[in-house]
């Protein structure tokens, strides 16, 4: 390797590069690059008042804690994408939100007025009937050798009656064609962009109001890509869906995004709304390829 040939290197990001630099190296320079968020600037971002809100949280795994007094703010029928390196903690702050780690200390508040719920310490079934929250998962969720239908019902294994679960997973079928034509077929025959459509609609069995996202374009070709974002968009601005997202395809992301948050070692690095990330020649060359 000459010592030109890392001239133009760039981030993790879909944008044509020569080569990719480290992790580490990303993870060094985003560091140097971070800013002093405030919850204030936090706020400002947000239509109205904040519907999801992390208030100084810290979480992790067993022992070892991830998240570092963050702070997160999200409005009713908006989207926040999370980019950042491998080893941000991303994807741990979703799984806080779920109640898939433990929790350290800080808070995690969901709703407006007097119906905003401290969900903190609540398990991720209680999340999901008490204040409609979702998570759908990275790729390869649904059970394979079930059919379409039944990972369907699947999805509906907190409602109180079969029937119910049964009715909300034909709205399903009535409003994505495409799964109602395989709906006896087993999951495992379907295309890559059919089975993530499934693991939405999975979890769109609850009537969620809150979509936690992690990295929905991974594995897919750039046409079912599209056809994922297409369908978020419908969910947050037809059905109201509010939804907090990591994506490690930074571009796509922050293009879909009202708001997009660079992480870097458990912390909020850079905040501001999708677009103006995208022209941030900062976050450019580290995520965007250049």
């Amino acid at each position: 390797m000459t010592p030109n040939d890392n001239k133009n290197a760039g981030g993790y990001g879909l944008g044509a590069v020569d080569s990719v630099i480290s992790v580490d190296e990303v993870t060094k320079q985003a560091a140097s690059i971070a800013e002093d968020i405030s919850p204030e600037q936090l706020d400002a971002l947000v239509d109205g008042d904040p519907y999801v809100s992390l208030e100084k949280l810290s979480a992790g795994y067993g022992r070892m804690q991830i998240l570092h007094e963050i702070d997160l703010r999200v409005g009713r029928k908006q989207s926040l994408c999370l980019i950042g390196p491998n080893g941000a903690g991303k994807s741990t702050v979703l799984h806080a939100i779920f109640g898939f780690n433990n929790i350290f200390s800080g808070r995690i508040l969901i709703g407006h007025g007097d119906s905003q719920l401290d969900v903190t310490t609540l398990s991720s079934n209680q999340k999901l009937a008490k204040a409609g929250v979702a998570y759908i998962l990275q790729d390869k969720s649904i059970f394979p050798g079930m059919t379409v239908e039944e990972n369907l019902w699947m999805g509906g294994f907190l409602k109180d009656q079969k029937a119910e679960a049964k009715r909300s997973a034909e709205e399903i079928f009535e409003k994505y064609p495409q799964l109602a034509a395989r709906r006896k077929h087993q999951a495992k025959v379907l295309s890559g962009g059919e089975r993530r459509l499934l693991e939405i609609s999975r979890a769109l069995v609850m009537n969620p109001d809150v979509l936690l996202v992690d990295e929905p374009s991974i594995g897919l070709e750039p046409r079912f890509i599209d056809m994922v974002f297409e369908i978020l968009n419908d969910l947050q601005h037809k059905e109201g869906k509010t939804i907090i997202m990591v994506e490690q395809n930074a571009k796509k992301g922050l293009e879909f995004a009202d708001i997009g948050y660079v992480m870097v070692s458990g912390q909020i690095a850079i905040a501001g709304k999708g677009d103006d990330l995208l022209q941030n020649p900062k976050v450019g060359e580290l995520f965007l390829g250049g």
